[in-house]
């Protein structure tokens, strides 16, 4: 069994690379096979196919076989477990950010 600290390392190295991001941005718009997402790319399928079993093992893409084809999707929901974890911080940062604020207009103010 995977823990949720693997499972979140898992996914923020997958996002780290601007190919893999990318290939998620490409399948959010619809699911495509290998060859297809390659396409626009100066590498090999094998190099996207490489990139796409980082994003498989992090639980944000999946291969659904459709008799002889198979296609990529997004599997959304390792993001959203990496966007509640983001979360927690937005709020500090905001409230950080808020008191920063508050601060400066109170200098402006001469308080």
């Amino acid at each position: 069994m995977i823990s949720e600290d693997e499972r979140l390392d898992a996914v923020f190295h997958a996002l780290s690379n601007r190919t893999r991001r990318q290939l998620i941005a490409d399948l959010k718009v619809k699911p495509a096979r290998v060859n297809e997402l390659a396409r626009p790319y100066a590498m090999s399928v094998n190099a996207i196919s490489k990139h796409l079993f980082v994003l498989e093992k992090a639980g944000l893409v999946e291969r659904r076989q459709d008799g002889a084809t198979q296609s990529c999707v997004l599997a959304p929901g390792a993001l959203a477990d990496a966007d509640q974890w983001i979360a927690g911080y937005r709020q500090y940062w905001t409230s950080q950010l808020d008191g920063l604020a508050q601060f400066v207009e109170a200098k402006e103010n001469g308080q």
